[in-house]
């Protein structure tokens, strides 16, 4: 939760100091290169296939074996992340034209490549960062992991408050607060990783990449990760052709979509990722000891939560848009038609934003089984209906039709997964009451959204802008009380919030 309020905090400090404009644009593009990677080689295909088989050498093989693949399996990493950051920087030109055509004749494609150049390395950083989460969730250190996206937070305030008055093309400030992020994120490891007796030794000679190579373990995750980060692939392709139409847009559109992503994954990340992070290894081992029972009540105990949680910020995000793009970006640069474009998208996310969290529920349960074919099987299915999606919606809604579409395909993604589990037996009934669960959730989401609905209709939120406390405050009360009528309305329904303990261990 600390992370993504500060992820809100530096989306309105850059909103307030560069709006929605060719510099936002850049930036947003430039730094979607490492993130593309960052999925690839960090917490996508690479954790995927490293935490369930370290967990499962852990439990099979002790401490020894344990620590042994961890140095083997860094330093393979770290030779990998090597040689792309040098290809990365040298390419950035093509990669720029790659992703986003658009900006061949603006003025944003000479700011993209100097950007991609800048924060190219990130890539690194964050990729040796998931490894150390890999090792700490896997012995149930949850802490670390979770707080080191703080980090990068900061050192993107630091960038966009400090350091980029300092630059002719003050963006580039920004670029340089990524790179210490991801160097705070990267030191902050290394004492909890010793902790445990798990501080990674690289091997730098050819001779230990080699021995390292020749290692069944590694070879085992190499192989898992190869359809896994063909299923990444997949997912990250249908973003990279997204920011490429976004880029024949009109200018602002890229920024637009990022700034209604950020609050989109505001529920994303501390429902879907947290709880999808704590499964993982528990999924892990209740596969490998054959309890088919216990994992199936921790994947419906995660899609329980994940209804209650995300089913009213979906809501919210449909419903409350305008009061929450005005009260978090309205300042500075930031124009009333950045918040009207900013809330068409929000409202586009809304559509699938439980699709959205709910594969990071369900995917799991795939990966814990070391089976990643059948998520990459979905996700190429979803990738043409996506695309197919965005033919029709683009022309008439623009970005956020691209939102819309992503949001669907989400929810299509998810009710594959769900039916993918229960026909290989991963998801059997374990006695929950499903109909009465959501009568009583249809019942508590109806007075939630009457109360939305009335708070977004009843102030001028764009001219509140000239008391911008009280439109904060007037946000978060609105807020409050349809959230807390909401949870009264479901315990007054009979739901018993003490269900979502019972298999939470």
């Amino acid at each position: 939760m600390l992370s993504r309020v500060l992820g809100l905090v530096r989306e309105t400090l850059i909103a307030r100091a560069f709006g929605a404009s060719e510099m936002t644009d850049a930036f947003n593009v430039a730094f979607r290169i490492p993130n593309l990677l960052r999925r690839l080689f960090a917490e996508g295909a690479f954790s995927q296939a490293f935490v369930p088989i370290l967990g499962e050498v852990n439990a099979k093989n002790g401490p020894d074996a344990t620590k042994q693949l961890v140095n083997v399996v860094a330093t393979l990493l770290f030779w990998s992340l090597l040689i792309t950051v040098i290809l990365g920087v040298v390419f950035a030109p093509y990669l720029i034209l790659g992703i986003a055509s658009g900006f061949k004749s603006s003025n944003s494609y000479e700011m993209s490549v100097v950007l991609t150049r800048l924060m190219f390395p990130y890539i690194g950083f964050i990729s040796l960062v998931s490894l150390a989460a890999g090792i700490l969730n896997t012995n149930k250190k949850f802490l670390i992991p979770a707080f080191t996206p703080v980090l990068l937070n900061l050192g993107m305030i630091t960038g966009s408050l400090i350091i980029a008055p300092y630059f002719e093309t003050p963006i580039y400030g920004l670029g340089l607060g990524v790179m210490i992020g991801g160097i705070l994120q990267l030191a902050i490891q290394i004492p909890a990783l010793s902790r445990i007796g798990m501080m990674p030794r690289i091997g730098l000679g050819w001779q230990a990449l080699k021995e390292a190579a020749k290692n069944p373990e590694a070879r085992r995750i190499l192989r898992l990760m190869g359809p896994a980060v063909f299923a990444v692939s997949v997912s990250q392709l249908s973003l990279i052709i997204n920011t490429n139409i976004a880029s024949h847009l009109r200018a602002g559109s890229v920024s637009w979509l990022s700034y209604a992503d950020r609050l989109m994954e505001f529920p994303t990340a501390l429902l879907g990722v947290a709880v999808g992070t704590v499964l993982l290894p528990s999924l892990s081992k209740a596969n490998a000891t054959g309890n088919i029972q216990h994992s199936s009540e921790l994947i419906h105990w995660g899609i329980r939560l994940t209804f209650i949680l995300s089913a009213p910020a979906a809501l919210a995000l449909f419903l409350f848009g305008t009061p929450l793009a005005a009260s978090l970006y309205h300042y500075g640069k930031f124009t009333p038609l950045d918040v009207e474009m900013t809330r068409t998208a929000l409202q586009a996310y809304g559509v699938g934003l439980i699709g959205l969290i709910l594969i990071k529920i369900l995917a799991p349960g795939f990966y814990a089984a070391q089976d990643i074919r059948t998520p990459v099987k979905i996700g190429l299915f979803v990738l043409v209906f996506t695309q197919g999606m965005n033919l029709i919606f683009v022309p008439y809604f623009q970005h956020a039709g691209l939102a819309l579409s992503i949001g669907l395909g989400a929810c299509l993604n998810a009710a594959l997964l769900w039916v993918g589990l229960v026909r290989k037996g991963s998801l059997i009934s374990v006695g929950q009451a499903w109909v009465p669960f959501f009568l009583r959730l249809f019942t508590g989401l109806c007075v939630f959204a009457g109360i939305l609905y009335i708070g977004a209709n009843h102030y001028d939120w764009i001219a509140l802008g000239e008391k911008p406390l009280t439109r904060i405050f007037l946000m978060l009360g609105w807020g409050t009380l349809a959230m807390v009528m909401y949870l009264l309305v479901l315990k007054i329904c009979g739901f018993n919030y003490k269900e979502l303990l019972r298999h939470s261990q």
